[in-house]
């Protein structure tokens, strides 16, 4: 099972797993088998390493689990690095360009190209997105810090649907060439039409359950899965269960394609 479940040891039945890795495609990564990685700077931390250039993503996704003081002093990111942070559950301490944010479950922090993240845990433990890329500059405009709660954030219908909610984390300016959003269906909701498009997301399922299509595969998902959606990887999903579906994810914009 692993260590996120607090399962190891020998096996209590015949090895399985729920996970679909198909490079350059799509993945299902289930909280399942997930082993730690050690990451330079976070101290008293479990680490996951999710999406990243081996798998076909442009980005690479983190798990983060912090434990009583757990940090990173050294600083996430840097020279030509942007990256993100989300708390999933707990409470930490963000700095950002000399800024102090007070995080709680649903608060995140954004860091632009050149400016490193530093998180201290303030509590007995601490769960978290990360997320890092490299930006594409834009002549004449740049990304700024910016930090927020999703309580605080607008709940748009998606696409005219009464039952489908996005909440924009990041502004829709040329500065940002990506954006992270939170889309959320009630019970027995779905997408609109099946889409197909050259972005990429890497996406956490915060709550509910569902199925996934993902290259014209139905596959169930549920609460904590990861998954990785590759360009042009054929996507969308029902809800099903007695809660909403939600999951919050990357997306590649503002930017012209090079060829």
């Amino acid at each position: 099972m692993g260590y996120i479940n607090n399962n190891t040891g020998y096996p209590k039945d015949l090895l399985a797993s729920r996970a679909i890795i198909k490079r350059h495609n799509y993945a299902l990564i289930p909280p399942d088998g997930l082993v730690k990685n050690i990451i330079p700077g976070f101290e008293n931390c479990d680490i996951t390493i999710l999406s990243t250039p081996k798998l076909g993503a442009s980005f690479v996704d983190y798990l983060v689990t912090m434990y009583q003081d757990g940090k990173n002093q050294q600083g996430f990111g840097g020279k030509g690095i942007e990256v993100f942070v989300y708390v999933i559950s707990g409470e930490v301490t963000a700095k950002a360009d000399d800024q102090l944010f007070s995080l709680k479950t649903g608060g995140y922090v954004y860091c632009p190209a050149g400016i490193k993240l530093y998180l201290q845990n303030n509590t007995v433990l601490s769960r978290l997105f990360l997320y890092k890329r490299r930006y594409i500059p834009l002549a004449d405009y740049q990304a700024r810090v910016v930090s927020n709660h999703v309580e605080k954030l607008d709940s748009i219908c998606y696409e005219d649907m009464d039952n489908v909610f996005v909440q924009d984390l990041l502004p829709k300016e040329l500065g940002f060439d990506m954006n992270f959003h939170i889309l959320t269906f009630k019970p027995g909701a779905s997408h609109g039409y099946i889409e197909t498009h050259f972005q990429e997301h890497g996406a956490y399922l915060l709550s509910g359950e569902g199925m996934y299509l993902l290259d014209n595969e139905w596959i169930p998902v549920k609460k904590d899965d990861y998954i990785f959606m590759g360009a042009y990887a054929l996507q969308a999903c029902y809800s099903v269960g007695k809660e909403p579906l939600s999951y919050i994810y990357s997306k590649d914009c503002h930017r012209d394609i090079e060829i």
